[in-house]
């Protein structure tokens, strides 16, 4: 049977690659996100660092994981332009025992494209918005490590 699309495991590739002793991340986060969340308007604020800078950047969005994603995306990319290509195709969430109730462990799932790869990146936290967050983080250190792979001679 033909294969109608080939989705790379990012996070598989991103956690073999943090095993390497030489791996350094592009960039990192300072602390962690700030999300203010009204249930009408979240807004998420992230401060991100690489070795020449510094952004503390803030952005909105349709929901807490629209905000994350777009404050990442808006702080990222004025580092890494490649970033600006980047799109979320998917995001779907799954709770691990149940019967552990609003403190069960929520997989989060979410697939990228930059218009011509697919990517699918998991994260697992009690916290679905952690989650979201730290999936987000791997599926754009993946588009930056790609695109620096084919930009190496």
């Amino acid at each position: 049977m033909k294969r109608l699309l080939d989705m790379r495991d990012a996070t598989k590739e991103l956690n073999i690659l943090r095993a390497l002793d030489h791996y350094k991340s592009p960039f990192e986060v300072v602390g962690t996100y700030r999300l203010i969340d009204d249930g009408l308007r979240p807004e998420a604020t992230v401060i991100i660092k690489t070795a020449d800078m510094e952004m503390h950047e803030a952005s909105t969005g349709v929901g807490p994981v629209d905000a994350l994603a777009n404050v990442l995306n808006k702080s990222l990319s004025s580092i890494f332009p490649v970033i600006q290509g980047v799109k979320l195709v998917d995001f779907s969430s799954r709770i691990h025992d149940a019967k552990m109730g609003a403190a069960a462990q929520v997989e989060v799932s979410i697939v990228f494209t930059n218009g011509t790869e697919i990517w699918n990146v998991t994260a697992i936290s009690p916290n679905i918005n952690m989650a979201s967050f730290i999936a987000l983080l791997d599926g754009f250190e993946y588009a930056i490590l790609s695109r620096e792979d084919r930009d190496t001679p």
